[in-house]
């Protein structure tokens, strides 16, 4: 069995971390239009984008990788858990989740931060982003793994608590 990966949370810019990949919501088109995924385009530069739209448009539950451009990270996961409709359906959010974390073992990635899925345009709580992360990262500890740690990030104190406690109880829960 692998070592257990570690989950933080951060609360800050997800462009400004220092790790091998960054995961950043998307939509299914693929265009970097949400206010989190425009500031990591704005950093990264637009070429991150066009790489990004020139593999879609790809469906909910789906994930592809781009280079990071001027980030610190050498890639940039996109990850669309919500489709054009907006609809809260857990299904499609684990399995962009799992296949952000496969696109991340595919690339050997180490260290990964990723935004709460699900939760930049409201139809998840940041908690429910958190629990559903957390519940996928400890099924894909069961395999071989190459990913050591995993930071969470938020924009609010009040968020970082929510989420904090969500992986808490989380981890009583198992």
């Amino acid at each position: 069995m692998a070592d257990q990966i570690e989950i933080d949370v951060w609360q800050g810019e997800i462009a400004d971390l220092e790790v091998d990949a960054i995961v950043v919501p998307a939509n299914e088109s693929l265009f970097m239009t949400s206010a989190l995924a425009a500031a990591v385009k704005r950093r990264a530069g637009v070429a991150v984008e066009e790489q990004a739209v020139a593999q879609g448009p790809v469906p909910a539950g789906s994930a592809i990788v781009t280079a990071g451009g001027a980030l610190a990270a050498t890639f940039v996961i996109h990850a669309v858990a919500v489709g054009h409709d907006l609809r809260p359906d857990r299904t499609r959010l684990e399995a962009a989740i799992r296949a952000a974390l496969d696109a991340a073992e595919t690339l050997g990635v180490r260290h990964l931060a990723m935004a709460l899925l699900g939760s930049d345009r409201g139809v998840f709580a940041p908690a429910d982003s958190a629990t559903s992360i957390a519940a996928e990262v400890a099924r894909h500890e069961g395999a071989a793994s190459s990913l050591e740690s995993i930071v969470l990030t938020v924009h609010s104190a009040h968020d970082a608590a929510t989420v904090q406690a969500a992986l808490r109880a989380r981890a009583e829960a198992r």
